[in-house]
């Protein structure tokens, strides 16, 4: 039987301690805000631990599917778990658009009736915040480029210093001015950024589950780079997909000249070669062809480890 072993989640410890110590600083601050929140009858610095308290809920989801994403293949699921990151990261993504409509509908709350705050706790409160959640954007950042489900953490994390950065400058505004609608105007611009990345979280996660070619690879690129190992005439039926973040898989078939069967496994390391090192796909499946054949009789080359 042949079996497929993956490795897309070598960073698997880093990216477990990474996604544990976030979350233990996002819940400590979310508590810290609650109170701070409360004393000072600050909405923003409330709205903003609101916020905190979906963040940790993420940051434990991103966590759990991380682990659950490590479980074997099965006969049922052959590609394994991987999957379960890039729903952990689509979840994560859409509760950020919820976020971000929540605060807009505060933003406009606010503005139609500013109510008076303790700005003084207020800043001291979303300056302790802030520098907590910069720590934790600092502790995501390594693994989120190979990673989307450490991304989309890391995107709440960004999120939640975007929002202190807010507050503090919402709480100098009040506390030098007394000017409280500078609040709301805070808050709706940092609605939008957190709406953005959001958005792309949303569109990436999609574009995975629907298997959509990656979106630095040209479809015409990889035909064309094939085409251009010797003794191929054309190539066909292309599909290229990711099955989680960091690993791409590859299907085509392949026409090639009238050889021997012993050539093909000779051509399909050239041809692996090529997609490996210029196009970073590592698992590709090869039927080849020939015009005097009929479809797939010259041999068919399964992946190699």
């Amino acid at each position: 039987m042949y079996h497929h072993k993956h490795t897309s989640a070598d960073g698997y410890g880093g990216n477990r301690n990474a996604l544990g110590f976030a979350l233990l600083i996002t819940a400590t601050m979310m508590v810290v805000e609650i109170v701070g929140g409360l004393l000072s009858g600050s909405l923003a610095l409330l709205s903003d631990a609101g916020h905190m308290f979906t963040d940790t809920a993420a940051l434990a989801l991103a966590l759990f599917a991380l682990w659950f994403s490590r479980k074997p293949a099965t006969t049922e699921k052959t590609y394994g778990f991987y999957r379960s990151e890039i729903l952990a990261a689509l979840l994560n993504g859409t509760v950020l658009i919820v976020i971000a409509g929540y605060i807009f509908y505060e933003a406009v709350q606010r503005f139609i009736n500013p109510s008076e705050v303790k700005s003084l706790l207020m800043l001291s409160v979303a300056s302790i915040g802030f520098v907590a959640n910069l720590a934790g954007v600092f502790i995501l950042s390594k693994g989120s480029r190979e990673n989307l489900n450490v991304r989309a953490a890391l995107w709440h994390v960004i999120s939640d210093t975007l929002s202190s950065i807010g507050v503090i400058i919402g709480g100098l505004i009040i506390l030098f001015t007394g000017i409280f609608v500078v609040d709301p105007i805070i808050g709706f611009v940092i609605g939008l950024v957190i709406l953005r990345g959001a958005w792309k979280l949303v569109r990436e996660s999609v574009d995975i589950l629907l298997e959509a070619t990656p979106k630095d690879i040209k479809y015409e690129d990889v035909i064309q780079a094939l085409k251009n190992v010797k003794g191929i005439r054309d190539i066909h039926d292309l599909h290229i997909w990711c099955i989680t973040s960091g690993l791409r898989a590859l299907s085509a078939h392949v026409l090639i000249e009238d050889t021997l069967v012993s050539k093909c496994g000779e051509i399909s390391k050239d041809l692996k070669k090529i997609l490996r090192e210029k196009f970073s796909i590592t698992h590709a499946t090869l039927e080849f062809e020939c015009e005097t054949c009929p479809e797939g009789i010259v041999c068919r080359i399964e992946r190699e480890e």
